[in-house]
């Protein structure tokens, strides 16, 4: 069978989440990569035999490249339904982002299906399984490898201890998404932030249960008659200086 290969890239090392992981297993690359790294990433995929690109979700450090990847590799991207019109025509992205990540490049992509064989041209073709788990972004979709019992977890892990949440997330379809993934039959999660974790499920797991211990604990704080913000102060600490910045 094919081995996962990766690359991190970044213009920023203030860890996991300004770096980012492109993975290829064969022929086929897992994201894109941000647009501001295109020249280290172009120099690393132009020698590889490239024939499918599979997105996991439109956020800029996932889709940013799939144009150019398109044109060098003379491919169309597979992305999720749910992102396929923000992908094409574009959409704004915060200041903060944009330093981290660069600017998107609109791209024109085809469906992801439910399921997809890749690496078809090879000895060891492998079959994808599309588990959509929205949440974090309502286009996500991990990629499940059953055989090999991999999963491609876009940015459904990063951590088992989240300090950050976007605005646009959801927490209630972020925790339905945890135990959607926690019910499939896999071992070693590839997470494009953290890397590889080999006790992928464990890892899932333990992110899990400290969310809900999270809103266990701040429920019975708003039950004493703590404010939001003393909530915050309580449970998490202040907001810090990269929550400022972003403008929260």
């Amino acid at each position: 069978p094919h081995s996962v290969h990766g690359f991190r890239t970044g213009r920023f090392d203030f860890g996991i989440n300004t770096t980012f992981i492109i993975y290829r297993i064969g022929t086929t690359l897992i994201d894109a990569g941000p647009t501001n790294q295109w020249s280290t990433i172009k120099r690393v995929l132009k020698p590889l035999n490239i024939d499918t690109l599979l997105i996991t979700h439109h956020h800029e450090d996932h889709s940013g490249n799939a144009n150019r990847i398109s044109k060098l590799k003379k491919l169309t991207p597979y992305a999720p339904e749910l992102g396929q019109a923000k992908l094409a025509k574009g959409y704004p992205t915060p200041l903060i982002q944009k330093l981290i990540w660069g600017s998107p490049l609109k791209v024109e992509t085809q469906t992801l299906p439910d399921q997809l064989i890749i690496n078809q041209d090879s000895a060891s073709e492998t079959e994808v399984i599309a588990i959509p788990t929205p949440g974090h972004a309502k286009d996500l979709t991990c990629l499940f490898l059953p055989e090999q019992k991999y999963l491609f977890s876009g940015d459904m892990y990063i951590s088992k201890s989240l300090k950050y949440l976007r605005i646009d997330e959801n927490l209630t379809q972020l925790i339905q998404s945890l135990r959607k993934l926690i019910a499939l039959d896999f071992e070693i999660l590839f997470c494009p932030h953290r890397g590889i974790v080999e006790e992928g499920k464990k890892a899932l797991q333990e992110k899990l249960e400290n969310l809900l211990t999270l809103c266990r604990k701040s429920q019975e704080l708003m039950k004493q008659g703590l404010n939001e913000g003393e909530i915050i102060n309580q449970l998490l600490d202040p907001e810090d200086g990269l929550a400022k910045l972003s403008k929260f």
